[in-house]
């Protein structure tokens, strides 16, 4: 799975505003602290704003905040916000997929490769990510002895 920097950006900033929740934060201050462009963090928080996951205010006391609280918000919306559907192959969902042949049993592992995406990043909420609390199941796949390893 590639993760772009749109999606970073957006999980990064997402972070922020969930330890600041309930309070608003402005683009400024979240592209500060988070080390990043500030436009390409508008038009970031402006794909959040559209999902529905953050919700801005006008004003010189204006700035973002989160549409829901933190513990009810997943990693994988805010991917799925920025970026669409987790999982693509050449532009098509896993499932739309149809090969012959020697290939014919691919879509199988393209639909397993998603699935064991969305166990991770559907299940990690923001409170979890900022308290660093996160499931078992995820912590467990951290401590293998490769996962830290590239291939």
């Amino acid at each position: 799975m590639q993760i772009s920097a749109r999606g970073d950006y957006a999980v990064r900033a997402a972070l922020s505003l969930a330890a600041a929740y309930p309070s608003l934060m402005s683009a400024q201050a979240i592209a500060h602290e988070q080390d990043m462009p500030r436009k390409f963090l508008e038009a970031v928080l402006a794909d959040l704003r559209r999902a529905g996951i953050v919700r801005a205010q006008r004003g010189a006391e204006g700035g973002y905040t989160l549409a829901q609280t933190p513990r009810e918000i997943t990693i994988g919306s805010i991917l799925r916000a920025v970026d669409g559907p987790l999982a693509g192959v050449r532009g098509l969902r896993p499932e739309e997929t149809k090969y012959e042949g020697a290939a014919e049993n691919l879509p199988r592992l393209w639909v397993a490769v998603r699935a064991a995406v969305r166990e991770v990043v559907d299940e990690v909420s923001l409170a979890e990510m900022v308290t660093g609390k996160m499931p078992a199941h995820v912590r467990k796949l951290t401590t293998r002895p490769d996962a830290w390893e590239p291939r």
